[in-house]
């Protein structure tokens, strides 16, 4: 491990969290490269009883900002009073035309004004001068409001797209303007960043992917050939994930007389009417809902599948997928937003329409009827992986970013 020579607050809306190990990974494997980070998260972690122990590890270290409750608001506000009262007026300023007038909102945006007011006392009790805040959503504005308030420069990694499809509400430009520099996860969403703001913006722009580890996600053989095909979907159980077409399309398949089986493994506000979907098509010997599945058990799942399937109507890069490629499973996903630019159609997975029930069972059909195609896609899949898509390497960049646009 090399010294310590850049320092930086990251903030995340929940860290650690299930749904989002990408970013624990991250933080790991930039700490080992000499970047040494301080996590905020806005909520609680999930409970430990739900966690790693590396999450457990990390939950420890992590200051959470709701935890802090109005006396760490009162205390904060005293405090930054008292050294920068001209700071916390244009936060307050700030927060307010975020707001818009509208009530609501305005509300919210109080309510960010008051964590970034904690956020505040936070980094100057560490001497931290920078954040870094994963997705350009509610903790960003945090972010954008804790820049008028302190002297702390700010940065985000934009995953999009749902920040792309109401960039008033969650004021994209104005965050991408005052931050530091623009981190984007694919070129979709570096493209949908500079049609935002004008040119004159787009040097702080960079692309910065997201990695698996390959050495972790390892190809295995399937040991039980007699097992029903089996096909893994990894997400959380909301309508832009398209497990409801996921579903329709094995239910096709089913009534072909085809011995098949879904595992959709994650949990989420969809989970209700999903199994109700399930019940009526007759599917529940067919389709299995696992509930979230932690970094521990979840390589599990990807040993036992034949084929990962994502239906997704809206995605930035799904990790997810990297992860089922890395181990050589072949994926069918959608043809939207960043993900044609990890899986080329009939190369290493298949695309098709979101949407498309057809295009959909179709494409799982032939996967199952083709051993020599899932070999020939798994592949090719996990060299795309190792090629574009390595942790390490994603990891060595970005560090080299954090260093070269914070001067360390």
């Amino acid at each position: 491990m090399t010294s310590h020579t850049c320092r930086t607050a990251y903030l995340v809306s929940k860290y650690p969290d299930v749904s989002h190990t990408f970013i624990l990974r991250e933080v790991v494997a930039l700490r080992d490269r000499g970047i040494a980070i301080d996590v905020a998260s806005i909520n609680s972690c999930p409970p430990v009883a739900k966690l790693t122990q590396q999450e457990r590890d990390e939950a420890g270290r992590t200051f959470y900002v709701k935890q802090q409750g109005i006396p760490g608001v009162l205390r904060a506000a005293f405090s930054q009073l008292l050294h920068r009262p001209a700071g916390v007026f244009k936060g307050f300023a700030c927060a307010l035309k975020l707001g818009a007038l509208e009530p609501r909102h305005t509300l919210r945006c109080l309510a960010y004004f008051a964590e970034a007011l904690i956020l505040a006392q936070w980094m100057h009790e560490r001497d931290l001068h920078h954040l870094h805040v994963h997705f350009a959503t509610p903790a960003a504005t945090v972010a954008l409001i804790l820049s008028t308030v302190a002297p702390v420069s700010t940065s985000i990694t934009v995953h999009g797209p749902d920040e792309f499809y109401d960039v008033s509400a969650y004021s994209l430009r104005q965050k991408v303007e005052a931050a530091r520099f623009v981190l984007a996860i694919s070129f979709f969403a570096q493209s949908q960043l500079m049609k935002l703001v004008p040119g004159g913006f787009w040097h702080k722009f960079e692309i910065s992917r997201l990695g698996v580890d390959t050495s972790v996600f390892q190809p295995l053989a399937h040991e039980d050939q007699t097992k029903p095909f089996t096909i893994l979907c990894v997400g959380r159980l909301v309508s832009t994930k398209g497990q409801r077409i996921l579903i329709e399309a094995v239910s096709r398949l089913a009534h072909e007389g085809r011995n098949l089986h879904l595992v959709l493994v994650g949990d989420g506000p969809d989970r209700t009417d999903l199994e109700r979907l399930v019940a009526v098509k007759g599917l529940a010997a067919t389709v299995e809902l696992t509930g979230s599945i932690n970094q521990d058990h979840i390589q599990q799942y990807y040993r036992d599948a034949d084929v990962f399937a994502l239906a997704s109507f809206a995605e930035g890069i799904p990790v997810v997928l990297m992860e089922a490629m890395a181990m050589q499973i072949p994926c069918v996903s959608t043809r939207i937003n960043g993900i044609p630019e990890l899986i080329d159609d009939g190369i290493n997975g298949l695309l098709v329409a979101p949407s498309d029930v057809d295009g959909l069972a179709a494409a799982l059909a032939r996967l199952m009827d083709s051993p020599d195609l899932r070999a020939k896609l798994g592949v090719a899949a996990r060299e795309r992986v190792h090629k574009q898509y390595e942790l390490a390497k994603s990891a060595d960049h970005l560090a080299e970013i954090f260093r070269r646009r914070l001067g360390a």
